[in-house]
């Protein structure tokens, strides 16, 4: 089974805007031993049992239901909204949501290595301070903070996730 593992925002990308900016920025990683598209991806992570329980939660709290006829449309481009999220960057290989002060991005790269083909696969997360303290700094709320270590475990479980669903491929 392929490992999760956290890494660097890659350089260049929609999310890697964000980190240079002050933002609270978080990437994970994995890579398989198959290709897999960008709206393989997509529609994978959006539709396991475990974000179906966030995806539960939203309707719940935000009215913002989703089905996971809606992530496959959104997988494929032919929606802009998804949930309580809004597509903000969109291409080929990456696709950013943004929600309020929140970022959630997803990266498939093809990979061939010594002949070997893969796809490595990024989850990251931005989160935008709304709050500048008294130096001109920003400054994420004491919630933030509070949630920040439920926030990666929870990561790196959805990517562990969407990789066990697209493993069997």
């Amino acid at each position: 089974m392929a490992t999760v593992i956290p890494c660097f925002v890659p350089a260049g990308t929609a999310l890697s805007l964000y980190a240079s900016r002050g933002a609270y920025t978080d990437c994970y990683a994995t890579t398989l031993p198959c290709a897999i598209t960008q709206a393989e991806f997509v529609e994978a992570f959006y539709t396991t049992a475990v974000f179906k329980i966030e995806r539960a939660l939203i309707a719940l709290f935000l009215s913002r239901p989703s089905t996971d006829a809606d992530a496959r449309e959104l997988a494929q481009g032919g929606s802009s909204h998804f949930a309580a999220w809004a597509v903000e960057h969109r291409d080929q290989d990456q696709l950013l949501l943004a929600a309020g002060p929140t970022r959630s991005w997803l990266m498939a790269t093809p990979l061939n290595e010594n002949g070997r083909t893969g796809t490595r696969l990024h989850f990251g997360s931005a989160v935008v301070p709304r709050q500048i303290d008294g130096v001109g700094e920003s400054k994420m709320s004491w919630l933030f903070g509070a949630l920040l270590g439920f926030h990666k475990s929870y990561s790196r479980i959805l990517l562990g996730a969407a990789t066990r669903r697209l493993s069997g491929k």
